[in-house]
């Protein structure tokens, strides 16, 4: 599966493709590899760049892009995608979340669970999703609450101090 490095104003990210579309997104500071693409496709490329905006606070929708959602079993599927309409400077409960999925409150653990495994941190804005009360639980990526924080901080969201 091809896959590039690219530096960002936090670091260094990763994107992986395929056919069927993205098949992954490694956030800062994904490790450079000897078989990693040199020149990426034009659609691949102008993620990056649009990935580039975004850390440095020219704020991107990626709704629009290609995931490669079959690799992903259903219930993750239907979480991700309802995570895409979380827009920059936003953030939802878990609770909330699984609601929108006609989901009761008691599933948001099976949402935070889906969102803890999101092969597409970023893209996917598994960031914005917080708990109930508003207080930062975990985040999967590298750097944990505090890279959470970051991104949100960037994207101008409220954020409460405990």
């Amino acid at each position: 599966m091809p896959r590039i490095t690219f530096p960002t104003a936090l670091g260094v990210c990763a994107l992986s493709w395929g056919d069927a579309g993205l098949s992954g997104f490694e956030l800062p500071d994904a490790p450079v590899r000897a078989d990693d693409q040199a020149q990426p496709p034009g659609e691949i490329a102008a993620l990056i760049y649009r990935v580039q905006q975004h850390l440095t606070g020219t704020l991107q929708d990626f709704s629009d892009a290609r995931y490669d959602f079959s690799r992903v079993a259903d219930f993750p599927r239907e979480v991700y995608r309802a995570t895409l309409a979380v827009k920059a400077g936003h953030t939802t409960s878990y609770g909330t979340l699984a609601s929108v999925l006609g989901q009761t409150p008691a599933v948001s653990r099976a949402v935070g669970s889906a969102l803890g495994a999101n092969p597409w941190p970023l893209l996917i804005p598994c960031h914005r999703i917080v708990a109930a009360d508003g207080k930062m639980t975990g985040f999967s990526g590298p750097g944990g609450i505090k890279t959470k924080l970051r991104l949100l901080a960037l994207e101008g969201a409220e954020l409460f101090a405990e």
